[in-house]
């Protein structure tokens, strides 16, 4: 009897920190989405709407490490919010990619498409080092800037090896640009010397956000918009290419470099090409879904990249962004404007 009660408080004792951390775990996931919904929430408001909620909870994230320091009892579930929401936000982003649509009608668009996207990232990191900026923000920020914004950033990020408060800041920055374009550009229209579809590839080729796109776009009507989400649906297709492209260079480089290890594959952007097809070829046509569903998974999905991004921003001190922000920040303005003049000639 006495070997039997024994036996029972050791297994007690062994499953008590065992639900511990469990419940630790959780309690982390439920900060990033407590914290999610926050940044969501305060993203409806005018003014901030502008913003949008990445950037709204990367700013609370950082502001609460800044008054209340990193919630370390917690960290277990913060950085599997940080580290798998990332990617399987990715994974499901690609539903919005109709690869047909793409294909079909705009093969010009998508020639224009990789222009801009080499044509930004080349100028931001020249532009970046001449400044003598933060060569991965710097890296992070043309990518952004050329392909979809903070989704690309988000995608890269693994295959580079960038530190999370690195990714963090480039995601906050490339918000905070492409909703100050996409506003000027709606000011500019009724002025510009172009008709509302060449508005809408301008749009499309040179903004940074789907979001930001779809706000200028829809400034000059439906079919500018249709235009506009177009051209940028083919920056978003050409994420996958040139993902595929820095995994081989970052590998090569590495090789080279003993102290280096090799990157692993980024499988969830497998997961990316999948979906594409899913959505492309297989949903809506053999699967019906209603235009509600298809809303419904886009909230899930942007929600999702938000908590992600919480615990990215959690990372971020006030003294890196003084010390590494300012100048990736400068080149990040000096090319976009780049950019739209380029976008402005091409169409």
């Amino acid at each position: 009897m006495e070997n039997q009660s024994l036996t029972r408080e050791i297994d007690s004792s062994r499953k008590k920190p065992f639900l511990k951390s469990i419940m630790l775990w959780l309690g982390g996931i439920a900060f990033t989405c407590l914290i999610a919904g926050f940044g969501s929430s305060l993203s409806l408001i005018p003014g901030l709407n502008r913003l949008g909620p990445l950037a709204c909870a990367i700013i609370i994230a950082a502001v609460y490490r800044q008054f209340f320091g990193y919630p370390e009892v917690i960290r277990s579930g913060i950085q599997f919010s940080a580290h798998h929401f990332l990617r399987f936000a990715i994974v499901l982003y690609g539903l919005k990619l109709n690869i047909t649509v793409i294909l079909n009608q705009g093969l010009v668009l998508l020639v224009k498409d990789i222009v801009v996207i080499t044509i930004a990232i080349l100028v931001m990191v020249w532009i970046g080092k001449l400044l003598k900026a933060d060569p991965m923000i710097s890296l992070l920020l043309g990518v952004g800037t050329g392909v979809c914004g903070a989704a690309a950033i988000a995608a890269m990020s693994p295959i580079m090896k960038a530190r999370q408060e690195d990714t963090a800041i480039s995601v906050g920055m490339i918000a905070l640009v492409g909703t100050l374009f996409s506003i000027i550009y709606t000011i500019l229209f009724p002025f510009l010397p172009i008709s509302s579809l060449q508005f809408g590839e301008w749009s499309g080729i040179s903004l940074h956000e789907i979001a930001q796109v779809a706000l200028a776009g829809a400034s000059a009507g439906s079919d500018a918009l249709a235009i506009a989400l177009l051209a940028k649906l083919g920056r978003v297709l050409l994420l996958v290419p040139l993902s595929f492209l820095f995994l081989y260079v970052w590998n090569k480089k590495n090789t080279d470099d003993a102290n280096q290890t090799k990157i692993s594959f980024p499988w969830f952007l497998i997961g990316f090409i999948i979906m594409s097809l899913f959505g492309s070829f297989v949903l809506g046509k053999s699967i019906p879904i209603s235009p509600n569903m298809v809303s419904h998974i886009s909230i899930f999905t942007s929600f999702i990249l938000t908590a992600a991004m919480v615990g990215l921003g959690l990372n971020i001190s006030f003294y890196d962004i003084r010390t590494k922000a300012l100048r990736p920040f400068i080149a990040l303005l000096i090319t976009s404007v780049i950019l739209s003049f380029l976008a402005f000639w091409l169409v």
